[in-house]
């Protein structure tokens, strides 16, 4: 027998120039807002992109962000590249980045390889 919950819960409150992407929730129900943040930094090496996004007060798109974003934010991203906060599982010197003219999603080094960057700031869902 299966059970079925109904979550309930509003939209934040948006900043000027924000973009309300969606919200994420993991198999135990915790869940979190992604919204995001107007700036972007072009090319750039992961760490560059990740210092962009602490400065801007958010923090890099999650790899199933980036694939929320690309479905429901694709107009507001140019159609390159974009890193994603996640280190490459099999070598800790690439990190996942989001593709917006393809909706691909690849691996690169994280100081050879220039990607574009959005940030995104995670609202918790009580």
């Amino acid at each position: 027998m299966s059970t079925t919950q109904t979550l309930q819960f509003s939209i934040p409150a948006l900043n000027e120039g924000e973009v309300y992407a969606g919200a994420v929730f993991s198999p135990d129900g915790r869940g979190h807002h992604v919204v995001l943040l107007p700036e972007t930094k072009p090319d750039c090496t992961w760490k560059d992109a990740m210092e962009f996004a602490a400065a801007a007060g958010g923090d890099l798109p999650s790899r199933i962000e980036l694939q929320m974003l690309y479905h429901h934010a694709k107009s507001h991203f140019d159609k390159d590249w974009y890193w994603s906060n996640e280190t490459y599982e099999f070598n800790g010197a690439y990190a996942w980045f989001q593709g917006f003219g393809n909706g691909t999603q690849g691996n690169g080094h994280k100081g050879d390889n220039d990607c574009r960057a959005r940030a995104v700031r995670r609202l918790i869902i009580q």
